[in-house]
């Protein structure tokens, strides 16, 4: 064991009924993809011999092998961001650090708990990815390699999580902080692919980005091998080793300023008289005196009060730091994420490359695409987690027992809230609609386009704040509306790029695809009523949960099949915005965290 930590979350984890359900759930999401894509293929062309077997397990070596990287590497991240947030959200951390335990035991274990849930999943998953090697077309080392490099980045993507979190005090900057380093790091490797960056070669991406290392391993034709004796897959060995040494060097750090961050200078005492608040006549005296050497006590007083609006929880979210003054600096490292991502589709459309077919995903997919797409995703994760946070961060602070007993309306509480949370994150608001406007300037978007996508990513991101004030409403336990919200939005997001991919290497009619994504629709239907709809349910909720996944899949199709964009803007903004009226109607009603409903002894 490494230590009392740990130890205790070895004993109690199996005990929660999740612990189950999540590895067979990530386990079930696995061999769904397998049997959807062999459904498609079997439809398309017939099987006859050992080499159609050979072609499909190539081509699901190269979709399973990256999504379970990337669904992993985010887990990772936010389970060690949520194993140390959570401690500082109910404050025994403090109490941690005043116990005989060393730095060493308080950061690896808290490191191990984040990884506890995150290794259940890996391995459960397992035997279906060294099935794959069965049919063909991918060798038992290649399965290999893969499992290490995933391993090795796990381990990397949990420790960043944690020494991001003992470095910040609150929650949504930890997150924040996490999600944007994890997309700078992918960002990074595909940047040196790309051979952007002079005097590197693009052979050193596998080494920098894992996502890179996985897509070399599953080719069927891997890389040169770098390391000078002759070893098989000495190139994910060594890509494997860095990730490690990535993990360790965080590790190393958290261990050593933990007790430099923690307690946080703000929680520190502050003084409570301002050097630039106007001062009465009476303290002009005693300032006067102090200065002739006599000791006199200064007045407490501050600052003159001040006005607040018919509504304090949006004056709160407009007017104060309500989530810590460094949002600032998240704000300042999203906005130079958004210009890199600007410099990149400026550079695409001078070449003449942004409407063109990168070779990534197999010529399928335009450049600007590939480079817009995942800011988009990244900009909608940032506003669930403040708005999830914004409701948690109350709970835990003992405020919302507060509110209760006010004149605060439940519908001044959710506009309040929902229009703070816009507000905060307006750089992720605004930042994707001037690239899509920047496009349109460009003649690389239509004007009926430019107005289709911004109407969609309003809708967007009115969804995802609302998902994470009702998720932070319906589950009592912080860790879990934080995990619930935000695996919500990423797993919708990254299904929809999963089934798009597959789709795309299938072209085919609507009837003919259906029937094998009907799997893929009702799992992903269940999951999503038992994520927003279990706990709190409702006819809208109910039938918005089933419906969902379904309009969003006919969607898909119709993007696909081309010159049919009236369709998708329809059945995205209609479906996505009567899924947020079906969470905001019972919120409006009454205050649905006052009774304690969604408290189980799971969560306890």
């Amino acid at each position: 064991m490494i230590g009392p930590i740990f130890q205790r979350e070895t004993s109690t984890l199996p005990r929660r009924g999740r612990h189950f359900v999540n590895r067979v759930v990530f386990a079930m999401m696995l061999f769904g993809i397998v049997c959807t894509t062999w459904l498609l293929l079997a439809g398309i062309q017939p099987v006859q011999n050992a080499g159609d077997l050979a072609r499909f397990g190539v081509l699901i070596f190269q979709l399973i092998g990256p999504f379970q990287l990337i669904v992993l590497l985010f887990m990772a991240a936010l389970a060690g961001t949520s194993a140390v947030s959570h401690e500082k959200d109910k404050q025994t951390l403090l109490l941690l650090l005043m116990t005989s335990l060393s730095n060493t035991e308080v950061v690896l274990g808290k490191i191990g708990a984040g990884l506890l849930p995150t290794m259940n999943a890996f391995l459960a998953a397992l035997p279906i990815v060294f099935t794959i090697s069965l049919l063909g077309g991918v060798s038992l080392e290649q399965v290999i390699a893969c499992t290490w490099v995933t391993f090795c980045t796990l381990i990397a993507s949990a420790a960043l999580g944690a020494t991001v979190a003992f470095w910040r005090e609150k929650t949504f900057q930890a997150i924040a902080v996490t999600m944007l380093l994890i997309a700078l790091w992918l960002a990074i490797g595909e940047v040196i692919a790309a051979g952007r960056i002079p005097m590197i070669s693009s052979s050193v991406a596998i080494f920098v980005s894992p996502l890179r290392a996985v897509w070399d391993i599953a080719q069927p034709i891997g890389s040169k091998n770098v390391l000078p004796f002759a070893l098989p897959m000495g190139n994910a060995i060594l890509s494997g080793l860095v990730m490690l040494g990535l993990g360790a060097t965080l590790t190393l750090l958290s261990i050593k300023m933990l007790r430099v961050w923690n307690p946080s200078r703000e929680r520190k005492a502050v003084n409570a008289e301002s050097e630039e608040a106007p001062l009465a006549s009476a303290d002009v005296e005693t300032l006067v005196s102090a200065e002739s050497g006599k000791r006199v006590v200064k007045a407490w007083k501050s600052r003159a009060p001040r006005h607040v609006w018919n509504n304090p929880v949006l004056w709160r979210e407009m007017r104060t730091w309500a989530y810590g003054r460094k949002v600032m600096l998240i704000r300042l490292a999203y906005l130079t994420f958004a210009c890199l991502v600007a410099f990149g589709l400026r550079q695409s459309i001078i070449s003449g490359l942004a409407l063109q077919e990168t070779s990534f995903q197999e010529e399928l997919v335009p450049a600007a695409v590939s480079l817009i797409a995942p800011f988009f995703v990244l900009s909608l994760i940032i506003i669930n987690a403040l708005a999830v946070n914004s409701i948690t961060n109350e709970r835990d602070g003992g405020a919302l027992d507060l509110l209760l007993v006010t004149e605060i309306t439940p519908r001044s509480f959710l506009f309040g809230k929902l229009c703070g949370v816009l507000y905060v994150t307006k750089e992720m608001v605004l930042a994707p609609l001037l690239l899509c406007i920047y496009m349109w300037s460009q003649s690389a978007l239509s004007t009926e386009n430019l107005v289709f996508t911004v109407t969609c990513l309003l809708v967007m991101d009115l969804f995802v704040a609302m998902l994470g004030v009702h998720c932070g409403m319906i589950y009592s336990q912080s860790r879990v509306a934080i995990g619930t919200s935000l695996g919500t939005v990423f797993f919708l997001f990254l299904g929809v790029a999963t089934c798009m991919l597959i789709m795309l290497m299938f072209r085919g009619s609507f009837g003919r695809q259906l029937a094998p994504f009907l799997f893929i629709i009702l799992g992903g239907g269940t999951g999503l009523y038992v994520a927003i709809g279990s706990r709190n349910p409702s006819p809208a909720i109910t039938l918005s949960s089933f419906l969902l996944p379904f309009l969003t899949f006919f969607a898909i199709t119709s993007f696909i099949l081309r010159d049919q964009e009236m369709a998708v803007f329809s059945v995205v903004s209609i479906s996505y915005a009567f899924a947020t009226a079906s969470m905001m109607i019972p919120a409006l009603s009454e205050f649905d965290f006052a009774f304690g409903r969604a408290r189980t002894a799971d969560e306890e």
